[in-house]
């Protein structure tokens, strides 16, 4: 898989527009993203340079442009970057990240029957593999 467990928000901002846009220049990535940046297109081209050598997007060319497609989904990106972001803080604890997240005070009205809706999911899943 690409390499999408460490992204910047600016990074993760150009991807939101691929992912919306399925494919896009460089010209469309910045009026994109014009109301919230007002990035160079040099700059962008560069953040998509990197992107791209890992692995996270590619580019084919029509006529002397690029039009860039994400590689990675933004389900990939996020499984990725928790995951990573799990075993960094946490040693790979998924309950003391879940902890973390419920003591941090941020839980608003209703999340909690969430979680365990999906939670109730999870262990109907992980049931009917066996039992894991």
């Amino acid at each position: 898989m690409p390499d999408a467990t460490q992204l910047t928000d600016l990074q993760i901002a150009l991807l939101r527009v691929l992912w919306d846009k399925r494919e896009a220049t460089v010209a469309e990535i910045a009026e994109a993203l014009r109301p919230a940046r007002d990035l160079a297109p040099t700059t962008i081209a560069t953040l998509l340079s990197r992107l791209e050598k890992r692995g996270v997007v590619n580019h084919t060319s029509q006529g002397r442009q690029y039009v860039y497609r994400a590689r990675v989904s933004e389900g990939e990106v996020r499984r990725s970057m928790v995951s990573g972001l799990t075993d960094l803080l946490f040693g790979g604890d998924v309950a003391a990240l879940m902890s973390h997240l419920l003591d941090a005070g941020s839980v608003r009205p209703g999340d909690l029957e969430k979680v365990r809706a999906l939670i109730g999911e999870a262990e109907g899943r992980s049931g009917k593999r066996g039992g894991r």
